[in-house]
């Protein structure tokens, strides 16, 4: 049974709208009277209402009393607590027909007139339409080049006065946003939010491909490429195509010689700033990945996912000819060539073909009389290390 509707007795003298209460009433009246009893002690504004200056106090105290249970994010406001956990439940109760559904009022709002096309405000340079005037000023500043706020420390300057915000804190070294679980301190909350994802093995982007997750969404987009081929950044010098900005950048380099990160401890320069951190590495000793099961350390982490194979005898590569499977690629390539027959290794003195690198170096041996390999119980040197492996077995059937 459906419970009745109030009836609205209390009516409006000045525009004759009805209300359910007397109170409601008295709140409408101030409309047309203009009275706003309740004064902000901080700024003097006035407003209507005592829930209004409530949630506007908190502007200034910084004061975020709703939290939600499922992330670390706090609102100012119940009503924004609300919206925000319907990003966690999937909820989109704003209906508009064939135009979708939205999680929020405003968005539909929003929605209806990018489709609608009530835009009032247009760029005069790109003809691009806003929905209000603020938008339109900070886009201008793409066009004018303008960016009115200036760092006092550095003189940087920023277009927004929000990114200024964020980059004072590279000078004053504030640090607002702390993980609680392992204290890991962040000059941005978005930061913290990404972070913390790594403690809750949270992984909210999921490819619809291989239904690999990710913990960003720029992570899932840029993964998507490997399954679509994109390659949307292209080099204007020689045309090579890549499908992230950053490989682009650091391609660049290669055609400018430009190689900004030097190494303080010896002279060598890299074109990328993980490429110096790996390498001074060699100068430290540092081995910072860890073998779990041996206890083996490794200098990149690369070494030591293929170093772990040793142990799970995980053979990832497969053959597509016979399906024989292999721990490395690079062993997968040379396999390869027994179908292809491909022999891309010459011997420069007798011109003859290998399949394998090691079987050239192995060979070249034979014409300049390299002997590397030396047994340590008779000083018998070998050309390969399979012929002292061989040789090491006489000594293990005569120990004496």
């Amino acid at each position: 049974m459906s419970a009745h509707p109030k009836r609205k007795s209390y009516q409006c003298s000045v525009c004759f709208k009805a209300f359910t209460t007397n109170s409601y009433l008295n709140t409408h009246l101030k409309v047309h009277t203009g009275e706003k009893p309740y004064l902000c002690s901080f700024c003097q504004t006035g407003f209507k209402q005592r829930a209004h200056l409530v949630n506007h106090i908190r502007i200034h105290t910084g004061e975020k009393p709703f939290k939600c249970s499922l992330c670390i994010k706090d609102f100012k406001r119940n009503e924004s607590l609300v919206n925000h956990m319907k990003v966690h439940t999937g909820e989109k109760p704003y209906y508009a027909g064939a135009l979708g559904d939205f999680k929020d009022r405003s968005d539909l709002i929003t929605h209806m007139r990018l489709f609608r096309r009530k835009k009032k405000y247009k760029c005069t340079v790109c003809q691009k339409e806003f929905a209000n005037k603020p938008y339109l000023s900070i886009h201008m500043r793409l066009h004018t080049r303008e960016k009115p706020y200036q760092c006092t420390v550095c003189f940087k300057d920023f277009a927004r006065k929000h990114h200024l915000m964020l980059h004072e804190r590279v000078h004053t070294g504030e640090k607002p946003f702390q993980c609680t679980v392992c204290l890991k301190d962040f000059t941005q909350k978005p930061h913290l939010v990404l972070h913390m994802r790594l403690h809750r093995k949270e992984k909210p982007y999921r490819c619809t491909e291989c239904l690999k997750d990710f913990t960003q969404k720029p992570h899932l987009v840029l993964h998507m490429r490997v399954h679509t081929g994109e390659k949307p950044f292209q080099c204007l010098v020689c045309l090579k195509a890549f499908s992230d900005k950053s490989a682009l950048v650091s391609h660049g380099k290669l055609h400018t010689g430009e190689k900004p990160y030097d190494c303080p401890d010896c002279s060598k320069s890299f074109i990328r700033s993980s490429h110096l951190v790996h390498h001074m590495r060699s100068h430290t000793g540092k081995k910072p990945y860890h073998c779990s099961d041996c206890g083996k350390d490794f200098q990149e982490k690369s070494n030591l996912i293929s170093h772990m194979r040793v142990h799970t005898e995980d053979k990832p590569h497969h053959c597509s000819v016979c399906e024989k499977g292999f721990k490395y690629k690079s062993a997968l390539v040379s396999h390869m060539r027994v179908h292809t027959g491909e022999k891309p290794y010459h011997c420069s003195l007798c011109l003859k073909d290998f399949s394998c690198k090691s079987t050239l170096v192995s060979h070249t041996r034979l014409h300049t009389g390299e002997k590397p390999y030396v047994c340590c119980k008779c000083q018998k040197s070998f050309s390969s290390s399979s012929g002292l492996v061989y040789h090491m077995k006489v000594h293990a059937r005569n120990p004496t």
